[in-house]
């Protein structure tokens, strides 16, 4: 599975799969449980291919940021979303060091970090984004 397909909606905890378009939105299903739920179409919807970190030159992709968590957790995930904010920090500076210190803070981080460990809790550890055809 793609990153493409992977998305996080707004008021809603851990992410999604997109499963089809409805008339009134799009249709995705958990991650987690499985349980299938209509998005409205005026809803805040991300996938994650579209996501970016803020950082001190470019902006780094999130599947850059997930294949560098993987890289230097050996495969496995990383430490729980609800540590202390200092252990977040820690954590993060040592896989993006260049992060941007006044954009990203540690709400970003402990989104990221529990993002990453759903992805890898499923096997879902090829952080690849399809081609658009242009």
């Amino acid at each position: 599975m793609k990153l493409n397909e992977i998305l996080a909606v707004a008021g809603y905890p851990g992410l999604w799969r997109f499963v089809a378009q409805s008339t009134r939105g799009v249709i995705v299903e958990s991650l987690a449980d499985g349980h299938r739920m209509n998005v409205p179409s005026n809803a805040r919807v991300s996938s994650m291919a579209d996501i970016s970190v803020f950082t001190a030159s470019e902006d780094r992709s999130l599947a850059d940021i997930f294949a560098a968590f993987f890289k230097q957790t050996g495969g496995k995930p990383t430490i729980d979303h609800h540590s202390d904010g200092a252990e977040i920090l820690q954590t993060f500076a040592r896989v993006v060091p260049d992060y941007d210190l006044d954009r990203v803070h540690v709400s970003d981080m402990k989104k990221i970090i529990q993002w990453y460990n759903i992805l890898v809790s499923k096997g879902m550890t090829q952080f690849e984004v399809a081609e658009q055809n242009s």
